[in-house]
């Protein structure tokens, strides 16, 4: 098993706004071999290429907002061509819009469509709440039914799963072939149900990783919402966490 390991920046969020450039670098000292975009800082993409290839980083993805990609979508992707990231994600369905999964199906299929045109896949991102049921059918499993699975790919998030009370497994099946990336999370096993580092949890991360070949996942991206320690402490005990599981698994 080669899987490979990302981090989303937007567990680094503060970190990256005081110095974007140097967090890249702590980030690749600690193993990644690629990073989730969350924003870009006000680089031009040609610098931030040119820092990431100095650094071995791969721009593996990038959450955009659905607004951005239906305003600003050609911008996006000409940004995306220059990293030569080959992801774009929809991270979020801002609540005024959860009434609209048809019209977001539409929409995704259209900008999937031309985002693949450019040689870069559109992905969606879920939390808990597109696992709300109607009719004994979660919205999710309806808007991936709804859009076409050559333009729409699946980063499932097997925290938001578990806390919807999902078995992500089941979900990877389900989705084989279908799930470039997938969002790697781990949660306190108290009453709080907080984000955690991996393997400090209740998410059956052994199950999940030992799925990932089968599923064809490319990418493990490493994701903390909120951090109760500094965020690249999180991230050092989740990367080890992986790195020790995947020897074992190899």
């Amino acid at each position: 098993m080669g899987k490979l390991i990302a981090v989303q920046l937007f567990t680094l969020r503060d970190e990256c706004e005081q110095d974007f450039y140097g967090t890249l670098e702590k980030v690749a000292a600690l193993g990644f071999h690629g990073v989730e975009l969350a924003g870009y800082y006000g680089k031009e993409a040609k610098e931030l290429k040119q820092t990431l290839d100095r650094l071995g980083l791969v721009a593996v993805s990038s959450h955009v907002s659905l607004e951005q990609m239906e305003k600003n979508l050609e911008n996006e992707l000409e940004y995306l061509k220059t990293l030569n990231c080959k992801n774009i994600v929809c991270p979020y369905l801002v609540e005024e819009r959860r009434d609209e999964y048809d019209q977001l199906a539409k929409t995704l299929n259209k900008v999937g469509e031309r985002s693949a045109q450019e040689g870069i896949a559109l992905s969606y991102h879920n939390h808990d709440f597109e696992l709300e049921k109607r009719d004994g059918y979660s919205h999710l499993e309806r808007l991936f039914d709804e859009t076409n699975p050559e333009f729409v790919k699946a980063e499932l998030d097997v925290y938001w799963l578990t806390l919807a009370g999902e078995n992500p497994v089941d979900w990877m099946e389900k989705y084989t072939g279908r799930m470039p990336l997938i969002h790697l999370k781990d949660m306190t096993t108290d009453s709080e149900k907080a984000f955690a580092e991996l393997g400090t949890g209740g998410v059956n991360l052994e199950a999940i990783l030992h799925k990932l070949d089968e599923a064809e996942i490319e990418w493990m991206v490493v994701e903390q919402d909120r951090c109760k320690r500094s965020p690249l402490e999180s991230i050092e005990i989740s990367i080890n966490y992986l790195k020790d599981k995947l020897l074992k698994l190899n």
